[in-house]
């Protein structure tokens, strides 16, 4: 019996905090091509577990451990729906939704 890959997938929610322009720049199109830009330094990205371990092994290259922080923060399947696990204050959070042109 095959799975649905969706069922593979978890929803997280990155921060960081990085003092370094250059750092903070690889850092950002590092996690731009993995997920939704959502906040100044705030991605939400739907990965599975490869995809998670391979992302934090790129993102550890790049940080400065002494001075940098980046935090992964696990939401859940993501059948999940991420809308109601997110508090906002201000404007509302919508996840965006991709696009396809044939």
């Amino acid at each position: 019996m095959k799975t649905n890959p969706i069922t593979h997938r978890r929803h997280y929610v990155i921060t960081y905090d990085v003092s370094d322009d250059k750092r903070r720049n690889r850092i950002f199109k590092t996690l731009y091509d993995h997920g939704d830009h959502v906040q100044f330094s705030v991605f939400v990205c739907q990965l599975t577990k490869r995809e998670r371990v391979d992302l934090m092994a790129k993102l550890t290259h790049i940080v400065n451990h002494k001075e940098d922080q980046i935090m992964l923060i696990d939401l859940g399947t993501a059948q999940t729906d991420c809308r109601t696990l997110i508090q906002t204050v201000g404007k509302a959070y919508y996840p965006l939704t991709s696009t396809f042109i044939v």
